[in-house]
């Protein structure tokens, strides 16, 4: 795997023109002369590299009109070697993993002094032409420097730079040359886009039972998501305690990137970069008196890291994301400030799918209650300050395999009641088993809500929801004859706060349809498309949800509602509830919001021809409000809202029932 050929023992040291536009890992546009010298005669060779990129092209005036970046001139230590270009043998090829800079010539080398300790072995020699680029390279050495105190953990998990060489041109130009070890020839993005990652990985990293006990599993093969659920979390924990070394010595990666990335087959960990772009994260020292002004750095530093951790796991998981297009999206997603906590219902749309069946990734996220999903909200919060460190991440479920034994916090809790449910949702019939087990999680729901008072509502309330599921009844079209057939599509329910001054919130319900005209309406879907849309006003207050004791229960009276308050309290007397619950026994209320509501308006348009039937319009509204959930055609019988976070939304109506909504991304 070569980028270009290169003549047989050449120098480094005749490079008298360079003009870059790119990254190695990506096509140039370049023109590049060289000077050769042989043992035989000095010859004047040229070649040129045709290669596009996106980057701006450096013009070689501009280069010589730079300042030249003096080298310490600092005798050899065990740390840090300096070179002489004699002491190299050139190799002819550059592997395209190595990922070169605009301002980066890189190339294979073999260390042929034989006084040398890295005699005959292969190192990286990449060559930085402008300044920024040698900052960059006598930085990566400065790192080298704080970080030798563990140098057991510098070797296992940064590429290692064994020192640097210092020459000139024949145009008198000054080059700077970083030699760094040789990982292989790919980083982790090249080996993501092989057709065979999965077993070259696994074939690499000598995935055997021993291996995987690293991460809590003690099994091997099995199916695609299980082999890739063990192979990220190896690569995860690896990335982790690598970048958890670097914070722990008060430095910030900043440049964490799939393709500055390498796995090495020798001892099998992940190398984080040359750490050229390494940052202090105080700039005086931490024992200066500007300490408490550079927590704020500190906290920021290591939270731009961390997001740059969750965009590799996203893509490591999510295959789909290495498409440029689909991943502009997915960052467009989070810098608009949605809340990542919602990017299963926005990856839902974007990758055009219904549910997560068929899909490896959602199902290695949607594993262990969701899991997966909650690691990927924490490293890429909107909030700096939200975003989990290295080391709560390893302990965090999704990292830990079934081994170990992790005791969830109770918001992770809250978030596998919420996933187990959308689960069941998408996947499951509605018979009454199913109906059961949907009633009593929502049961738990909103026992463990977090945000019971009326100012945290008017915070996490406004937004669109769509309508997942409803406790009451469910009414389709298998054992009736309707007048007028109707596929109903999206329920949402829309809430906006008009006024901040005020409690007062705007309600509006949007019903998709479509009227099925043909006879053939079992197998051929098609027809006029409507849409209903019912809005009202609401005022919020403070209120309490009572329970109604088993002894005052009326037989036959809200059946459903005790059989699901019965089957709860079996659930919770269980051992596995009681650390998570904050009180022993069911109470006999929860605090709630009340909703009180005002008037209500109800718009349908339809299409031709339709739009002109007065009687069929008629019908086709009785067909819908037979088939949705009669809180969402009249409002004012939604009474109180019981659980509210950033994901779910449970209201509740006149009748008892209760609605789930998830928070949609749609426009």
């Amino acid at each position: 795997m070569a980028l270009c050929g290169i003549g047989s023992s050449p120098s480094l040291e005749g490079i008298d023109k360079w003009c870059l536009g790119g990254n190695f890992s990506t096509r140039l546009m370049v023109h590049r002369h060289f000077n050769w010298k042989t043992s035989a005669r000095a010859q004047r060779r040229s070649f040129a590299v045709q290669c596009s990129s996106s980057r701006k092209v450096v013009s070689e005036e501009s280069v010589q009109s730079e300042a030249s970046v003096s080298v310490d001139e600092e005798s050899d230590s065990g740390h840090v070697i300096r070179f002489n270009m004699g002491d190299f043998k050139i190799l002819d090829r550059v592997s395209i993993g190595l990922s070169g800079r605009a301002d980066e010539v890189v190339f294979e080398a073999i260390v042929k002094d034989s006084n040398s300790p890295l005699h005959n072995t292969k190192v990286v020699l990449r060559q930085l032409t402008s300044v920024q680029a040698q900052r960059r390279g006598r930085r990566a050495i400065e790192v080298l420097k704080k970080l030798v105190r563990r140098r057991l953990m510098y070797h296992s998990y940064s590429m290692q730079v064994h020192g640097y060489a210092s020459s000139h041109t024949t145009s008198g130009r000054s080059l700077f040359t970083l030699v760094h070890g040789y990982h292989g020839s790919f980083s982790l993005r090249h080996w993501l886009q092989q057709a065979d990652w999965l077993p070259t990985l696994e074939a690499t990293l000598a995935l055997d039972e021993e291996s995987v006990r690293k991460v809590g599993d003690d099994s091997i093969g099995g199916p695609a998501a299980s082999r890739q659920l063990r192979l990220i979390r190896l690569l995860m924990r690896d990335l982790l305690i690598g970048v958890n070394y670097l914070h722990s010595h008060g430095l910030a990666h900043t440049e964490l990137r799939l393709e500055n990335v390498h796995i090495s087959p020798v001892d099998r960990h992940i190398k984080v970069g040359i750490l050229g772009n390494a940052a202090d994260f105080y700039e005086d020292g931490p024992n200066s008196s500007t300490l408490d002004s550079n927590t704020d750095r500190r906290q920021m530093m290591i939270a731009f890291d961390m997001r740059c951790v969750g965009f590799m796991m996203a893509k490591m998981v999510l295959r789909e994301l290495m498409d440029p297009l689909i991943f502009t999206k997915f960052k467009s997603f989070l810098t608009k400030g949605n809340d990542p906590s919602c990017l299963r219902e926005f990856l839902l749309q974007v990758l055009n799918r219904n549910s997560s069946s068929g899909n490896t990734g959602f199902q290695i996220l949607d594993r262990n209650w969701g899991a997966g999903w909650n690691l990927l909200s924490l490293l890429l919060a909107t909030k700096p300050s939200k975003r989990i460190s290295c080391l709560d991440a390893l302990r965090h479920p999704f990292l830990c395999g079934p081994r170990w034994r992790v005791d969830p916090s109770i918001d992770m809790i809250r978030w596998g009641l919420g996933s187990t449910t959308v689960r069941i949702t998408e996947e499951y019939i509605y018979r009454q088993p199913q109906r059961a087990r949907l009633a009593y999680v929502v049961e738990l729901m909103e026992m463990l809500n977090p945000h019971s008072k009326p100012k945290n509502w008017l915070e996490f309330l406004p937004g669109k929801w769509r309508m997942l599921y409803c406790t009451g009844r469910h009414i389709g079209l298998t054992l009736r004859q309707p007048p007028t057939r109707i596929l109903v599509g999206y329920v949402h329910l829309t809430v906006t706060r008009p006024s901040k001054t005020n409690t007062n919130l705007s309600f509006t319900s949007d019903i998709s349809f479509t009227v099925m005209t043909g006879r053939e309406w079992p197998h051929d879907k098609t027809g006029v498309t409507g849409k209903l849309q019912i809005n009202s006003l609401f005022r919020l207050m403070a209120g309490r949800r009572l329970y109604i004791m088993e002894e005052k229960t009326t037989p036959g009276l809200f059946s459903s509602q005790s059989d699901a308050q019965n089957s709860l309290v079996q659930k919770l007397s269980g051992r596995k509830w009681r650390k998570a619950i904050p009180f022993k026994d069911i109470p006999s209320s929860l605090s709630v919001a009340n909703l009180v509501s005002e008037d209500i308006e109800l718009t349908m348009t339809l299409g031709h021809p339709l739009n002109h039937n007065v009687d069929a319009a008629k019908n086709i509204v009785q067909e819908v409000r037979t088939q949705i959930p009669p809180e969402m055609f009249d409002l004012s019988k939604f009474v109180c809202g019981t659980y509210v976070d950033s994901r779910f939304l449970v209201l509740r109506g006149v009748n008892g029932s209760a609605l789930l909504f998830t928070r949609s991304c749609e426009s």
